[in-house]
């Protein structure tokens, strides 16, 4: 059943919580993180638990931060093909998997894998990293999801970009089994038409998206990551940018 849980604000105990679980180890772990950790293993045997586990450090830090007002966590794994349904939401409070679902890359990205990224505008590129869920409009794409990127140089162009969530008809077993591949955005993570509004519904408004992919540059340049540096993509007049970029 789906649950949406609107704008209800995280509390300090949901923080905690993600503390707890990041600080999971075999040996000294509290039953508390513990049984947390198995909770969302069981809900979602199928998300890679270290992308899982990056997923929960940087929400960590944006809870921390107050950039979050959802205990709504999606996650996006494009080291996986697009045949794969790769896109997980998750209700950190209830700890229940609310859906699982397929999701396309930009043309410029890849064909069925996803190999390149950028924040550059008319790339026609993915954006990784994390994310925050803003409004919702119409637009060409009917029912649409504005996401404002967190990571300053990664993603913090995503709004300029109108790198949004939306349906499309290119999005479907269907259409991957005809082609070997799902269908392509000009960065967009696209879903199918019939599940986008019930997903865009779920997340909108202050949850938290991240977009994962084992390209090292990102993961050391996060500032989700690594500590939790202090965040600067929607707080300065920064213009700094990776090389790549």
């Amino acid at each position: 059943m789906i649950r949406r849980r609107g704008n209800n604000r995280l509390t300090r105990a949901v923080g905690f919580l993600f503390g707890l679980l990041l600080a999971v180890v075999p040996v000294d772990a509290s039953d508390t993180a513990a049984s947390l950790l198995a909770e969302l293993r069981a809900e979602a045997p199928l998300l890679n638990q270290q992308v899982l586990r990056m997923a929960l450090e940087a929400a960590d830090c944006a809870v921390g931060q107050e950039l979050a007002e959802t205990s709504i966590l999606t996650v996006i794994d494009y080291s996986l093909p697009s045949t794969e349904p790769r896109l997980w939401v998750l209700d950190l409070d209830l700890k229940e998997l609310l859906f699982r679902e397929l999701v396309s890359h930009g043309v410029n990205t890849g064909e069925n894998l996803a190999t390149r990224f950028s924040n550059r505008v008319g790339s026609r590129q993915s954006s990784l990293g994390l994310f925050r869920t803003e409004g919702t409009y119409y637009g060409r794409n009917g029912f649409s999801l504005r996401l404002e990127g967190l990571e300053r140089g990664i993603n913090h162009k995503a709004l300029e970009r109108t790198i949004v969530m939306h349906g499309a008809w290119y999005v479907s077993e269907a259409f991957a089994q005809e082609h070997g591949r799902l269908g392509r955005s000009w960065g967009c993570p696209a879903l199918e038409k019939d599940v986008a509004p019930e997903v865009i519904e779920t997340i909108k408004n202050g949850s938290l998206l991240f977009i994962y992919h084992p390209e090292q540059r990102w993961q050391a340049q996060s500032e989700f990551l690594n500590g939790c540096r202090q965040s600067t993509a929607s707080r300065d007049g920064s213009t700094s940018e990776s090389p790549s970029r």
